[in-house]
């Protein structure tokens, strides 16, 4: 349960820098509105009980972390031929890192689905948009942008098309660059890449490095232990950069077979982009497509503060437009492993309905418990009622242990009651049923449960 955060006061300058324009900054008293605003919701764990935040302390302290995170990898592999164990990647480095790349990431995408409106191609989703790279070079040079736009492409495909697609484009950063120089975006306005927020030091860069050499350490560990390493989705501000190196690992360490996990929220608007994009990438490089699927926390909060400050909500409107993002999501997986096997599904969820209808679509497309490519999850002591039957049908299930002082684990798992609104209701069957076991073993005399091998 060990998690980082930004500071308060980061979280507002960073949200006041990206969001308030330069005509903006002439209006004192629409600045104000807004100043008000960020300092309110900057910090996305406000108002959330048990969602501590920390700040970023030292070096050492992400050492002891990855100590944390190995040992938990080797009580998993040492308990269990087929375990899992879970990290945080703010836990392993600085966050700040995270929220500058995150940035780079999302304004990058945004260019290209910019680009793509320009030439009469919005309106699609991820996948389908393209670009012909002779219109991109006339746009770009119009713009009074000098360079080759078209070689930045067709050198790296044999065959070149013409066009690309948002993987293309999404290749122009990759885990070759030097990273402080990913720290550029293009300016429609003026043509060009510029800095978006200035060059590291030598020290943030060293940072940086060794914060993906923690992760590189807890890869090999599960790797030689046999647990499948599950990178858990943490605020949306840290998300693309999170979701971007657990896909580098997957790149490298997915090879011959799942051992990266990467989270997809699925109250987000983009999940489903963000699922079939990293579904196709597999494809075409052939590593192992491996996801956890989860609903999502943050809700409300993300709710409240895009109301507020003027942007566009970035959750789904309701609870059951989330539970269509959710199938939809995992149709799309589980149709993917039906296809060539080379996909994996944590079906990570205490909610019944997503249960059976996995289920029903395991039976349709002929994916059998003992093949071990679909897997369930919830959380210890939570949902028993629906963890114990699929155990028992051969199912392979597993219970997520939070672990730590009880004033920290007690608040994660009020998040995940607040994520998962059926929780209480679920609750409350779940003792009617304990309590007519009861009665029936009482009533035979068998206290105590045989099972049945």
């Amino acid at each position: 349960i060990v998690e980082e955060d930004i500071s308060q006061e980061e979280a507002e300058r960073k949200e006041m820098d990206s969001c308030v324009s330069a005509a903006e900054k002439e209006n004192i008293g629409k600045l104000e509105r807004k100043y008000q605003a960020h300092k309110q919701f900057s910090d996305r764990r406000g108002g959330v009980t048990g969602a501590r935040t920390y700040f970023y302390a030292d070096e050492a302290k992400c050492d002891q972390h990855m100590e944390t995170f190995i040992k938990c990898i080797k009580a998993s592999g040492g308990s269990s031929m087929d375990g899992f164990s879970a990290i945080k990647m703010t836990a392993l480095g600085r966050p700040q890192f995270l929220l500058q790349f995150s940035e780079v990431l999302v304004k990058w995408r945004r260019f290209f689905t910019f680009l793509a409106s320009q030439q009469g191609k919005d309106g699609l989703e991820a996948l389908e948009q393209r670009l012909e790279l002779t219109q991109l070079q006339e746009f770009m040079t119009k713009l009074g942008a000098n360079g080759d736009f078209y070689g930045w492409f067709t050198g790296r495909k044999e065959d070149s098309t013409g066009c690309i697609d948002m993987l293309d484009w999404n290749s122009l950063i990759d885990d070759r660059t030097k990273i402080s120089d990913l720290l550029v975006v293009p300016n429609v306005e003026l043509g060009k890449l510029e800095p978006l927020l200035g060059k590291f030091t030598v020290e943030e860069e060293q940072q940086m490095k060794r914060m993906l050499q923690r992760v590189d350490v807890l890869a090999k560990h599960a790797l030689e232990s046999g647990v499948r390493l599950m990178v858990d989705a943490e605020q949306t501000y840290f998300q693309p950069a999170i979701s971007r190196l657990t896909l580098e690992m997957q790149r490298t360490y997915n090879g011959e077979k799942p051992v990266i996990f990467n989270t997809y929220q699925c109250y987000l608007k983009e999940a489903y982009d963000n699922v079939t994009m990293d579904v196709e990438l597999s494809r075409r490089e052939g590593w192992h497509f491996a996801a956890k699927l989860v609903r999502g926390a943050y809700m409300y909060q993300e709710r409240e503060r895009a109301k507020e400050i003027g942007y566009e909500d970035p959750i789904n409107p309701d609870y059951e437009s989330t539970n269509r993002m959710y199938h939809r999501c995992l149709d799309y997986v589980l149709d993917e492993i039906a296809l060539n096997r080379k996909a994996n599904v944590m079906v990570a969820s205490h909610n019944e309905d997503t249960v059976k209808h996995t289920l029903t679509r395991m039976n349709e497309l002929g994916l059998i418990p003992t093949e071990n490519k679909v897997y369930f999850g919830q959380l210890l002591g939570m949902c028993d009622q629906i963890s114990f039957p699929l155990g028992q049908a051969g199912f392979p299930v597993y219970k997520y242990v939070p672990y730590g002082p009880v004033n920290e684990v007690m608040p994660y798992l009020s998040r995940r009651a607040q994520e998962n609104r059926g929780f209480m209701k679920g609750a409350q069957k779940e003792r009617e049923l304990l309590w007519k076991e009861l009665k029936r073993r009482l009533a035979s005399g068998e206290l105590l449960y045989k099972p049945v091998y």
